[in-house]
Formats: structure tokens, C-alpha cells, sequence
């Protein structure tokens, strides 16, 4: 059997985090959850950085990125693990509870696979993970 991959959430509101951790378990998605706080901590998670040294060296099966967070936001996250020939290939599901079009725009042109508005509606959130290909690799 192989062995999954974690989910990485980056998500600096407590309560959306714990709803999304909530609502994955719900959902028998089968991959652990790993928490960050912010697109620094992010970042330091992916590059095996800071109190991540230690970690299995595999990279996230998704990633569920927040836009708007404190230190680093997701959009500039997004540019750093689009540049990287490590990371790059990392499927990435936005979610913000922004639905203007520069943020929506932007975040595509910058690669990312889905886009998702908070708060979350879980079925909407499994459509895009289906439209990128990696669902039936999370249940």
C-alpha cells in the first residue's frame, strides 16, 4: 500500500482551520493534515527549514493556501512555489474569502489549480480537487 502524502494547510485563522481539518476527516479524506500559520512557516515546511529539518522528506499531496495571512500572503507563497523545480508540480488549492477578480486573476496566472471561497463549502472544495486530478488519491 502506498503511503499518502500530507494535506498542507496554511491557514492563519484558527477557527477556518479547524473547520478544514474538520470537514476533511468528515469526508474520510485519508491523508494527514499538517497545520502552518502563515506563508513564512509555509515555506520553511516545503524547503525542510527552521523546525522542519527533521520532517519526512516528501512534499504535500495538496496544498490549501490561504490569501490574505500576516508575515508572507499566499499569492507570494504561490510565485515561490511556482519558481521552484522542487515544489512546482505541487497541486495548489486557493482559499480566500475574496472573490474580486484582480485576487482570482492573479492567482491563476500564477498557476494555481483551484480557487475556492470561504468559508468553505465542502462540495464545492471536492469538485475542485476532483478537477485537479488527486481525489482518489486523498480517499
Amino acid at each position: 500500500m502506498n503511503k499518502l502524502n500530507p494535506i498542507l494547510l496554511v491557514e492563519d485563522d484558527p477557527r477556518d482551520a479547524e473547520l478544514t481539518i474538520l470537514a476533511l476527516s468528515d469526508h474520510n479524506l485519508s491523508n494527514r493534515v499538517t497545520h502552518v500559520v502563515d506563508g513564512v512557516e509555509a515555506l520553511e515546511f516545503l524547503r525542510f527549514e527552521g523546525k522542519f529539518t527533521d520532517r519526512d522528506r516528501e512534499n504535500p499531496d495538496v496544498i490549501l493556501l490561504d490569501i490574505k495571512m500576516p508575515r508572507m500572503d499566499g499569492i507570494e507563497v504561490l510565485e515561490n512555489i511556482r519558481k521552484d523545480e522542487d515544489l512546482k508540480a505541487i497541486p495548489i488549492v486557493m482559499l480566500s474569502s475574496s472573490r474580486e477578480d484582480p485576487d482570482l486573476q492573479k492567482c491563476y496566472a500564477l498557476g494555481v489549480n483551484a480557487y475556492v471561497v470561504k468559508p468553505v463549502d465542502f462540495k464545492e472544495f471536492i469538485e475542485s480537487v476532483k478537477n485537479i486530478g488527486i481525489f482518489w488519491a486523498l480517499i
